[in-house]
């Protein structure tokens, strides 16, 4: 029994184990085939290449991206970042090999046709231009994995081997790819070492995840401490409210979203230099690593970073976009003569410019790294504008790609030692503008400090994502206007549509299921459809000339759209009105797509439509950016037109006294209110919480109805100190009081056994109102408010400031909004460090060797279980 738990347990506790061994298979498959074609001289036969492709996506592309999406959950910054990049470079690698063994073979016959030397031709170009992309798609990720070796060596000292041997080997890979066979031993020579050091590394993990305890030496030491790199700078350490509102239960993405920003871009110079001749391979090499950008931007989400998920899923959404079309105009239409008119006529690229440019203004408030980031975005963006003459255009493309490659480098450098060091350490530049400014501007003059209206739980970090999605696929839809003139216009305008409109708003649909709104994800799910089925009608239906049968299924289909929308606009009704207005103009353009279903469409109200949808879908993502950065409502969205039943508006005054926290009286108001019987909300040093004292057991029972909690959950217990609980003198064992001893103050909560030593702690009349009938939770916050607040009045019976089931509050004005009409006070403190509960640990065996992770909140659990496995160390 042992062994078939062991081994599942031990991979997802260290998914390094799964990680390094998919570099060290994939490595030993290419390995194989460099060998073979070394010693034969020859390619590999067709069959051989897809096999080992398929074998390289499954097992470095497939199962190191599972390493690499627990890494992140384990909180493992440097391995989330590498086992996803590689994943994307075996991946593509993969493709490569498929793409190699599926062109048809060259004619060896000794009489060949004219026909015959045609085709040899072709095959012969296709074949150099897939080796030319697979260099273009290389070079960056020598550049990565050699920064990858580095930042690893500040960690262990068996990761910088096998990372450093992965760097050697793509450079004879690349060498290999198009000259001689010497450098393709060599490759295979160091594609040996990364076997080895990856068994050897994997086998480590996988021991230490069986035993607990490092037995193999490797981990755990790294060659060198990462300090040495420089001295943390307070000037450019953020200390903003987006920065504030991350949590540590998942790894920090924006080293991995550099680390795509890096490659796309790449392969573009090199195409816009015309280095590459097609795009057919590079479309691949673009696509997957896009992909692994969205991860970045859903790993931001799942960290309620609101900027970093806009950031990264647009930028995902614009190399998806670019790399489709780039394929289209080299691989399908390159000798199309309306191929110049047809691109004049895009104005999707115009969005993506504005979308830059908002980036821009709310990364105001971050750091220059950013700024500059963006800037040379939209510098991207620009560069492809259809004004431009296609003739310069690329060239100018092919700029932008390279100074955004830079940049995208050193991003990816800077932020993935910084999160290693938790520090600083590279220079990414000060605020350039600070954040009450920035809500000065947004304001127009009417900023008040601590007057704005709080932004509500309903609203989405993934809402910015919804609104560009929709705005693209809009404005990228007036191209069909032209279709009946022009079709290599068609063909041009299917990516715009569909990856805008469809795909990547079914990523979205998929953050807001995840994002906790009332509605989920209804609305973006039937916009996918609409899209979707747009697309084919509009574009595909057209080249492939429907039968009218096929064209009265679209118009049933239409109809069916424009009800279903009628109640999307009951939906917006309930959120606000951008949302409103953004169904009721979709309602029109539903018409419209009726009406082109039946060929009475008129034309100009579609465009009109269009571009409206566009606008308004432009405003909604500026506004629900900017707010949820702040958590204000700088930008009005509009009020909802419905609102929930039972719900009781806010007034225009405050629902409850509030208290500052920075002030003396601030605290001694509190404290009195929740003397005299009060439930009050207060600051902890993870989410904020709902305290009642333990002298006032009638004011815990409030706390059951306020939140609507089940009353089989127990509420924890909040004092100030642990020497407090040593002055009680419960009867502890040594390897307990050691354990909260290193716990505590912090985000750890410890359930312990019950007993008469409350009463000396303070609990007093609560006893039975708390925790179970013979167990405790106890929670020492690194919080100086809450602590001078517990010293004040005691001990307090906390738990989350939300309504049951709903997401924890992380500013006071969340508190103020859900639940102050329910409370008697707020204890002001702006931010909340972390979004996201404390760790719960059960300590009830803990003598016998064992504890367990109750709830994973704010300290990952395998940290918890590091500082337990120290001490017990030191007990022994």
């Amino acid at each position: 029994m042992a062994t078939s738990d062991g081994f599942p347990a031990s991979f997802y506790g260290e998914p390094g184990v799964l990680g390094m061994l998919s570099n060290g298979i994939s490595a030993f498959l290419v390995l194989l085939q460099n060998f073979n074609t070394a010693r034969s001289g020859t390619e590999p036969m067709g069959v051989e290449n897809i096999l080992a492709g398929v074998h390289l996506i499954l097992i470095g592309g497939i199962c190191q991206l599972v390493a690499g999406l627990l890494s992140f959950r384990k909180y493992d910054h440097l391995s989330g970042t590498a086992f996803i990049g590689y994943a994307a470079l075996w991946g593509s690698f993969g493709a490569t090999r498929i793409f190699l063994g599926a062109l048809p073979e060259k004619n060896t016959t000794t009489t060949s046709s004219s026909l015959n030397s045609t085709t040899e031709l072709l095959v012969c170009n296709l074949c150099l231009s897939t080796k030319e992309s697979a260099v273009a798609g290389l070079v960056p990720f020598i550049l990565l994995s050699f920064l990858l070796a580095f930042c690893s060596a500040t960690v262990n000292y068996i990761m910088p081997f096998v990372f450093g041997a992965i760097t050697a080997t793509l450079v004879f890979e690349a060498v290999g790819v198009v000259s001689s066979s010497w450098a393709l031993v060599v490759s295979g020579v160091l594609e040996l070492l990364i076997l080895i050091f990856a068994i050897y590394g994997s086998a480590a993990l996988l021991i230490k995840g069986l035993t607990q305890r490092l037995v193999l030496k490797g981990f755990g030491t790294p060659l060198f401490n990462v300090l040495l790199l420089g001295t943390a700078n307070s000037a450019s350490t953020q200390s903003i409210g987006q920065e504030k509102k991350k949590n540590t239960k998942y790894a920090e993405p924006m080293a991995l979203g550099f680390f795509c920003d890096t490659v796309a871009p790449f392969i573009f110079a090199f195409y816009s230099f015309g280095y590459v001749k097609a795009f057919g391979l590079g479309v691949v090499w673009v696509s997957i690593i896009s992909v692994a950008q969205l991860f970045s931007s859903y790993y931001a989400h799942l960290r309620q970073d609101c900027y970093h998920t806009t950031k990264f899923g647009l930028h995902a959404t614009y190399w998806l976009v670019k790399a489709w079309e780039e394929f289209v105009v080299s691989v399908l239409i390159v000798e199309d003569s309306n191929l110049v008119s047809g691109r004049e006529a895009l104005v999707g690229n115009w969005f993506f410019v504005v979308a830059g440019l908002v980036l821009c203004v709310v990364s105001l408030n971050m750091d220059v790294l950013e700024l500059v980031h963006n800037m040379f975005f939209v510098l991207l963006t620009v560069s492809t504008i259809p004004q431009i003459p296609l003739q310069g255009s690329y060239i100018f493309f092919g700029v932008a790609c390279s100074l955004f490659t830079t940049a995208s480098l050193y991003g990816t450098f800077s932020r993935l030692i910084n999160t290693i060091a938790e520090k600083s350490l590279i220079p990414i530049g000060p605020q350039p503008i600070s954040t009450e400014q920035l809500q000065k501007a947004f304001m127009c003059g009417r900023y008040k400090q601590g007057r704005q209206e709080a932004l509500p739980q309903t609203d989405q970090d993934s809402d910015a994502l919804f609104y560009i999605s929709n705005g693209l696929a809009a404005l990228s839809a007036l191209h069909t206007h032209t279709s009946s003139s022009n079709p290599s216009f068609l063909h041009l305008t299917v990516p715009w549509v569909l990856i805008s409109g469809a795909i990547i708003q079914a990523y979205v649909s998929r953050l807001q299921v995840t994002g906790g709104g009332r509605f989920g994800s209804v609305i973006s799910s039937i916009y996918v459809a609409i899209w979707a089925t747009w697309t084919w009608f509009r574009f595909a239906g057209n080249l492939l000339q429907h039968s009218t049968e096929a064209s009265y299924g679209f118009t049933a289909g239409a109809i069916a759209f424009l009800v279903i929308n009628t109640f999307l606009m009951l939906i917006a009704a309930y959120k606000n009105l951008v949302l409103l207005f953004l169904t009721i103009v979709m309602e029109v353009v539903l018409v419209c797509f009726l009406l082109s279903t039946l060929q009475q469409l008129p034309y100009q109200l579609e465009i009109a439509m269009l571009a409206l949808l566009s606008i308004i879908c432009m405003y909604g993502a500026l506004g629900s950016l900017v707010n949820c950065i702040f958590l204000w409502r700088l930008l009005p969205m509009g009020p909802a037109l419905l609102k929930e039943k039972g719900k009781k508006e806010t007034s225009p005054g405050l629902p409850c006294p509030v208290a500052d926290s920075r002030l003396t009286s601030g605290l001694q108001m509190i404290a009195g209110l929740l003397e005299e019987g009060g439930v009050c909300g207060a600051p902890t040093d993870t989410v904020y919480c709902l305290a009642a004292s333990c002298k006032n057991p009638q004011a815990i029972e409030k706390i059951y109805n306020i939140k609507d909690r089940p009353a089989e959950k127990p509420i924890c217990i909040c004092i100030s100190s642990i020497e407090q609980l040593v002055a009680a003198r419960p009867p502890f064992s040594p390897l307990l009081w050691e354990f909260m001893k290193n716990v505590y103050p912090g985000g750890i909560s410890c359930i312990v056994s019950k007993g008469d030593w409350l009463y000396k702690l303070g609990v007093g009349a609560a006893y039975d109102r708390v925790g179970t009938t013979d167990s405790i939770m106890i929670r020492v916050p690194d919080h100086t408010v809450t602590a001078h607040l517990c010293d004040m009045t005691g001990p307090l019976a906390i738990t989350s400031a939300n309504p049951s089931g709903e997401a924890d509050s992380t500013h006071h004005s969340m508190v103020i909004n859900r639940l102050g009409h329910k409370i008697q006070g707020v204890l002001c403190d702006g931010y909340s460090k972390e979004v996201v509960a404390s760790t719960v640990v059960n300590c009830l065996k803990i003598d016998e060797g064992t504890i367990t992770i109750v709830r994973e909140g704010c300290v990952p659990a395998v940290k918890v279980r590091q500082i337990f496995d120290r001490v017990k160390a030191t007990m022994l």
